[in-house]
């Protein structure tokens, strides 16, 4: 018994050897600069952009792995990752077949104008590359980790999050778990599981305070090229509006937010689409919502009455605010918006374009008098209300006949009026 345990540890001795020696001679040759310079080639041919690397190793710890370290991709502005780490199926490497089983990007920053030249650079190859829809399964991860990728918005804001996705034998997501750590939304954190062997995932967000939960469910392309269907139901309780809003996580930022209180929702959403990459152009949103504690700062409703729409500034305490919100792309419309704070309540329609310019109608009544319309213009961070140019004439007539009194009423009859011209001439 004693001679076959040392023929087993002289035997594991030798094959550690071996292994070693393997692991050196790979690490000596990846890691010359013809090699570098091969996989720098391959890498810009592929993407249609330069890239650099300023090395290329073997890492043996904690588990092995081909690392890139100082990766550039030279668009304007520039990709960077300080260190990629490639983690093989061992079994499936030493039958000849790629098929990583670990992708770990450490410490990347990603400006979305060098994200978009990227995109652009590809969509030129589009003809040298496989067809759409075809897509090399075997070489995604099954597990993926992002740790401190930074995104750069168009404006210079930057997000940076700690991400993981591990994919299921089928190879669609088997769940995601990802966290921002600093810079707008911080603290949020986003839990997608699947169910069982479904097409669908249960969503839980915590984000300003507040959680978004619910489910969403994918009905694939039935033939290559073909659309896919996505749809899911979301619940929103006790979400902080103005932390949700707000570009930067500091007090100030939040202050300065059109609409602050707490968002209660319940909202669907669906989109079709061939290409995933246009989901935030398609994506169709329906919502009914409700926000308690509202505040909405920048406008008095109010003084505006008082003043016929010639309010600039304030804010609007209300009792209560509800509605409902439909979203298709960037485009956002508000309807059978109710609101009342005490002898004040308003009603009325609101779009916010892509652009973020308002637009919108708002009947208010004071005190219980008619109902003052007003026009809502100007911009998400800086609305204007003014009188239509119909109520403008009937305000300034029932005026003169009734100071006071006949401002609100001639304001309302002649929106209406004006309302009767258009349809009567088309106009």
């Amino acid at each position: 018994m004693k001679r076959v345990i040392q023929w087993i540890v002289i035997a594991l001795l030798v094959l550690l050897s071996l292994l070693t020696a393997g692991v050196l001679v790979l690490q000596r040759w990846i890691g010359t600069d013809d090699f570098r310079q091969r996989m720098e080639q391959q890498a810009g041919t592929a993407l249609g952009v330069g890239v650099t690397l300023g090395r290329i190793d073997v890492a043996l710890w904690p588990l092995p792995a081909v690392a890139m370290e100082r990766m550039t991709v030279q668009t304007q502005p520039a990709l960077t990752v300080e260190r990629v780490e490639v983690r093989p199926v061992w079994a499936d490497l030493l039958q000849g077949r790629v098929a990583p089983a670990t992708l770990v990007v450490r410490r990347a920053v990603l400006p979305q104008p060098g994200l978009d030249a990227l995109v652009l650079a590809l969509q030129k190859k589009k003809g040298d590359r496989q067809e759409e829809g075809d897509v090399p399964w075997q070489f995604l991860p099954r597990r993926t980790v992002l740790d401190g990728l930074t995104w750069v918005d168009a404006k210079g804001a930057a997000i940076t999050l700690q991400a993981e996705a591990a994919l299921s034998p089928d190879v669609w997501p088997q769940q995601l778990d990802v966290q921002i750590v600093q810079g707008r939304l911080q603290g949020s954190k986003l839990v997608l599981q699947r169910e069982a062997q479904a097409l669908a995932w249960g969503v839980a967000l915590q984000v300003a305070g507040g959680t978004i939960k619910g489910r969403i469910e994918l009905e694939p392309a039935k033939e290559v090229g073909a659309e896919f269907t996505l749809k899911g139901q979301l619940q929103t309780r006790d979400v902080d509006l103005s932390r949700l809003t707000a570009p930067e996580p500091t007090p100030k930022s939040q202050a300065a937010q059109p609409l602050s209180g707490k968002l209660e929702a319940n909202t669907s959403l669906s989109a079709r689409t061939r290409k995933p990459g246009a989901l935030p152009e398609v994506l169709q949103t329906q919502s009914t919502f409700t926000v308690r504690h509202a505040v909405v700062h920048g406008i008095d409703l109010a003084r505006a009455v008082k003043t016929v729409g010639m309010s600039r500034g304030g804010e609007t305490p209300l009792d209560t605010l509800a509605g409902q919100v439909r979203t298709h792309g960037r485009a956002i419309e508000l309807s059978n918006l109710v609101a009342s704070s005490g002898v004040l309540s308003a009603t009325g329609q609101v779009a916010v374009a892509p652009s973020q310019a308002l637009s919108g109608r708002i009947s208010v009544e004071l005190g219980g008098a008619v109902g003052v319309p007003l026009a809502l213009g100007g911009t998400v961070s800086d609305p204007q209300v003014t009188l239509t140019r119909g109520a403008m004439i009937g305000a300034a007539i029932g005026t003169v006949l009734m100071p006071g009194v006949g401002t609100g009423a001639g304001a309302s009859l002649g929106d209406k009026a004006s309302e009767g011209w258009k349809k009567l001439f088309g106009k």
